[in-house]
């Protein structure tokens, strides 16, 4: 039995599947979730090209809007829990020089969660390699089962993350 669901979440239509799905296996099994959005700072301190820092003004600037929007985040996917009557809570954490995967799976052992669902782009190929896969990090690197929700797959090969109905 799962008590304990750790649940990423992004605002990508993947992670808002995952969501969907963790509050489903909540309900089933009168679990607790625990909604985890990680800031990036890597992202937003690097231009493009991957080496060009950016001005600390700037970068204190986008840090405080990330953090707006990610507590933004973690506010509506609560209430959509809370909705549906799932116990809820959730953590804003930065991941201060260390991979996104690293963070969840140092949360999910802190917080000795059951599971972790995590939504996923479903990327393969070329886009994988480039993008790199939080998924994949966590999934080889999780104390725990990790259930990775999917997008369904378009005509034009690509991943969508659907409604289930």
């Amino acid at each position: 039995m799962f008590r304990k669901i750790l649940v990423p979440i992004d605002g990508s239509p993947p992670a808002r599947r995952g969501l969907e799905e963790a509050i489903l296996l909540a309900k089933d099994q009168s679990a607790s979730i625990r909604l985890l959005h990680v800031l990036d700072e890597s992202a937003v301190t690097r231009a493009y090209d991957g080496t060009t820092y950016l001005p600390a003004s700037y970068v204190d600037d986008l840090m405080r809007n990330l953090t707006a929007a990610g507590s933004k985040l973690i506010k509506d996917a609560a209430a959509k829990a809370r909705q549906r009557r799932v116990k809820v809570e959730g953590v804003l954490l930065e991941a201060f020089g260390r991979r996104v995967a690293d963070v969840i799976v140092a949360e999910a052992k802190k917080w000795s969660a059951d599971v972790i669902v995590l939504g996923t782009h479903g990327r393969a190929g070329l886009s994988r390699v480039v993008l790199g896969s939080d998924a994949e990090l966590v999934v080889r690197e999780s104390p725990c089962p990790v259930l990775l929700v999917r997008g369904k797959v378009t005509a034009a090969g690509t991943r969508k993350a659907t409604k289930r109905r």
